[in-house]
């Protein structure tokens, strides 16, 4: 089941106009962190106060995410769940209709439950960081990881707009008079300023990258855990059997 979800992910991703790949790009790389359910949490409710409008996570249930994410049901349905009528049970199917988002953006917006699954924690990070101004695209914004994107940057508010396609970021530097961390900007400036700093903008994208990651697998949560259980089980077993092979010979000679 969950192959045949991720090759109709991967045909949806490969016909809309929003979200088709665009050449040989710079990625910038991150590592999610399944543990960090702060992190976990932070990027759910920028999921929901800034991507819902348009994107679904229709393989997935309110009550699971609430579960996984340790948000009490009543906490979760006032204040992540809009939708009046939605039960906790339900799949997290919220967004717009497909003949809307076809009128408004030339395609219907896909659902990102398996977004990080297809196309990877490095790209949506990239893509997410990459937007920048082009005044000849419908939105005003293009996007250094998919030229010619078909969406607007829904994160202008917080990170503002790059004057132009951000380069990759340097390695951090050291203040030799403080020691502290000098955070390189990859945009050389804004044509709209943000309410964020450079540094805060790519805390909530990783939050955001890393929620959509769990999404993508939910299950690997407890697949850790239950693996834990299994070493220790076989950890136990292998002691075990050392005691039994050693009584059951101990009285043969050799």
């Amino acid at each position: 089941m969950i192959k045949k979800i991720i090759m109709a992910a991967g045909l949806l991703f490969g016909a809309t106009t929003g979200w088709a790949a665009g050449g040989d790009v710079h990625l910038e790389h991150m590592s999610p962190d399944m543990k960090d359910t702060v992190s976990l949490q932070n990027g759910l409710r920028t999921y929901m106060d800034y991507c819902a409008g348009c994107h679904s996570l229709g393989y997935a249930r309110y009550n699971r995410v609430a579960r996984d994410l340790d948000i009490p049901e009543d906490i979760f349905m006032e204040n992540i769940v809009f939708a009046e009528d939605a039960k906790f049970g339900d799949l997290m199917k919220f967004a717009m209709s497909a003949e809307n988002g076809k009128a408004w953006f030339g395609s219907a917006p896909p659902d990102l439950t398996m977004v990080t699954r297809v196309r990877g924690v490095d790209w949506v990070y990239s893509y997410l960081l990459g937007f920048y101004k082009d005044e000849t695209r419908p939105y005003g914004v293009n996007n250094a990881v998919f030229k010619d994107v078909g969406m607007p940057h829904v994160l202008m508010d917080l990170q503002g707009l790059c004057s132009s396609a951000p380069h990759p970021a340097e390695d951090a530097k050291i203040d030799p008079l403080t020691g502290e961390s000098i955070h390189s900007d990859a945009c050389a400036g804004y044509s709209v300023e943000g309410e964020l700093t450079s540094h805060e903008y790519e805390e909530v994208v990783y939050n955001l990258v890393n929620f959509l990651n769990y999404m993508g697998e939910p299950y690997q949560m407890d697949r850790k855990r239950i693996g834990l259980y299994v070493f220790a089980f076989l950890a136990v077993f292998f002691f075990v059997s050392l005691l039994l092979q050693k009584e059951l010979f101990k009285d043969i000679k050799h």
